[in-house]
């Protein structure tokens, strides 16, 4: 049975996505802050066995709890780092942007992400596996206000090519899967009706039908 590795999937597009691949036969090791929402969520995930990991991705020690969790359930095939930070809400203008909170929204979005890669990378290479990292427009996009945030998944993406080049035998995707109606994209517009934007749900198919296909490594929107 294959293994995903899924953080930020207690709600929104991670969740969206573990469900999917359950609900095909995959193992998920779930990861989310919210340590009685990520086990509803697990709980409510079809077949297993999968894994709730609560914690906080920056941290190292949580890192290492979740690809203990990915080997004990056979090694991981997939990892899918989804969690994210927008970093302040309402997003101010990069200039008036806190350092502090500049440096936290670069070690959740970039740092964790290719940490938690590393860690994984002898499991993931001994499976030819994939990785999955979500990105955004603002990565590539100049928009007002979102400079913090945009700066930092422009930085996961060059970190998903240097990842690709460095490892022939796994697969490395960025991926953006556009504008979702969840909680974090809520928080980019606050007190705004987002009700036309897709459900995450919408988006999950095609993430899970690039992880099985053979595309090469690179940047995909979804």
């Amino acid at each position: 049975m294959p293994v995903a590795v899924i953080t930020g999937s207690s709600q929104g597009l991670g969740l969206a996505l573990a469900t999917q691949l359950a609900s095909t036969g995959w193992s998920v090791v779930a990861d989310a802050r919210d340590r009685d929402r990520l086990q509803s969520a697990v709980d409510a995930l079809p077949g297993g066995p999968h894994a709730a990991v609560p914690g906080d991705v920056t941290d190292s020690w949580h890192r290492g709890a979740l690809g203990a969790a990915a080997a004990e359930l056979g090694g991981a095939d997939l990892l899918v780092n989804n969690a994210s930070t927008l970093g302040a809400s309402p997003l101010p203008r990069l200039a008036d942007l806190d350092p502090d909170v500049y440096c936290r929204t670069f070690e959740v979005n970039v740092v964790a992400p290719v940490a938690l890669a590393g860690l994984l990378l002898p499991q993931l290479r001994a499976r030819r596996g994939r990785i999955v990292n979500i990105t955004s427009d603002a990565a590539v996009e100049p928009y007002e206000t979102w400079g913090g945030y945009g700066s930092s998944k422009a930085a996961l993406d060059h970190a998903s090519r240097v990842l690709a080049a460095e490892e022939p035998f796994v697969r490395v995707y960025a991926v953006d899967p556009g504008d979702l109606r969840t909680a974090m994209h809520q928080a980019a517009f606050p007190g705004e009706d987002i009700s036309d934007r897709p459900d995450p749900a919408t988006v999950a198919p095609r993430l899970v039908s690039l992880v099985l296909g053979d595309a090469p490594s690179g940047r995909l929107v979804a």
